[in-house]
């Protein structure tokens, strides 16, 4: 927006040098007449200009099939980045479908979708690059209620989703805060990882990746 501001002033400047320029050297009719068609045209160009600058430019959302329920349908309405801690839940009035989630390494935040309908997000700890968390597609495993870690000092991991035998999984229990880490797992505060656990099922997959973004009319398919 900076650029196009000056690029409207500097335009502006152009058409006073121009009409200078015919003042001071005393141009007759047929100069003036040009002056003030140079005045009308940079106008029309400014007005334009302005009016890009002040309207909001949105993506348009590229065509789907409204059948297809691995197509992403709805996004949650959050405002702003999603804070450590935070997290939203609302599957009001979504269709049954089946279950994927997501998480990325550069965004730290996890989505739950139905049927292709966001129904959850939240900020998530993940790992470090001494306990990297995975990229790939990981299915549910297992579902344990009440799970400790039998890697590091027991440390409580409830409502657990396991991803992988090697300790890779989806878990309360942890402080989400900034400044925190995982040891590879995906952690979520509590009441986000009690409703997840509720709403999964054995073979529901989590789709972890690194720099990947989408939206409304991406598609949620692994393969």
């Amino acid at each position: 927006m900076t650029m196009l501001i000056k690029w409207i002033a500097g335009v502006l400047a152009a058409v006073l040098l121009a009409v200078g320029g015919v003042a001071l050297m005393g141009g007759g009719t047929e100069a003036q007449e040009a002056a003030r068609g140079i005045v009308a045209d940079s106008e029309a160009a400014m007005d334009d200009a302005v009016t890009f600058v002040t309207n909001e430019v949105a993506q348009d959302t590229p065509a789907y099939d409204p059948d297809d329920p691995f197509v992403i349908k709805r996004v949650l309405p959050i405002e702003g980045p999603i804070r450590y801690g935070e997290w939203h839940w609302d599957d009001e009035g979504v269709p049954d479908g089946p279950l994927v989630m997501t998480v990325d390494l550069q965004a730290r935040v996890i989505s739950v979708f139905r049927n292709g309908y966001e129904i959850g997000a939240a900020a998530a700890l993940l790992g470090t690059p001494e306990h990297p968390t995975p990229t790939g597609t990981f299915p549910i495993l297992t579902k344990e209620r009440y799970n400790t870690s039998s890697l590091y000092n027991d440390a409580p991991m409830p409502w657990t989703l396991r991803l992988t035998w090697d300790g890779i999984a989806i878990h309360g229990g942890s402080t989400v805060e900034n400044g925190y880490a995982s040891h590879g797992c995906i952690a979520v505060p509590d009441e986000f990882a009690s409703r997840l656990f509720d709403e999964a099922e054995i073979g529901d997959v989590m789709i972890i990746t690194d720099g990947v973004m989408t939206g409304v009319g991406g598609s949620l398919r692994t393969e």
